[in-house]
């Protein structure tokens, strides 16, 4: 299963919504940041659910996307506010 990171700068009035889609599929880290592990199906579901909610004019939705977690060394710097618990 890939791991991805997704970051998003969406106007305040969709920030809810795309926050609770995220919230299904991964792990909340920071306000708008989230990451874990998902597979391709599930994935390609939570790109096609923000898509329908954000504004593509006005909004953005960064997906890095990399083949499993053992690449990704993640370092805090300050205080770590992310969960890496699932969230239901």
């Amino acid at each position: 299963m890939p791991y991805v990171i997704i970051a998003y700068d969406v106007e305040v009035e969709r920030i809810d919504r795309v926050r609770a889609i995220l919230r299904q599929y991964l792990f909340w880290v920071q306000n708008s940041l989230f990451e874990g592990q998902i597979s391709e199906t599930s994935l390609q579901s939570l790109i096609t659910r923000v898509t329908a909610v954000i504004d593509r004019d006005h909004d953005s939705v960064i997906i890095y996307k990399m083949n499993s977690p053992k690449g990704v060394k993640r370092s805090v710097i300050g205080v770590d506010k992310g969960q890496m618990e699932y969230v239901v």
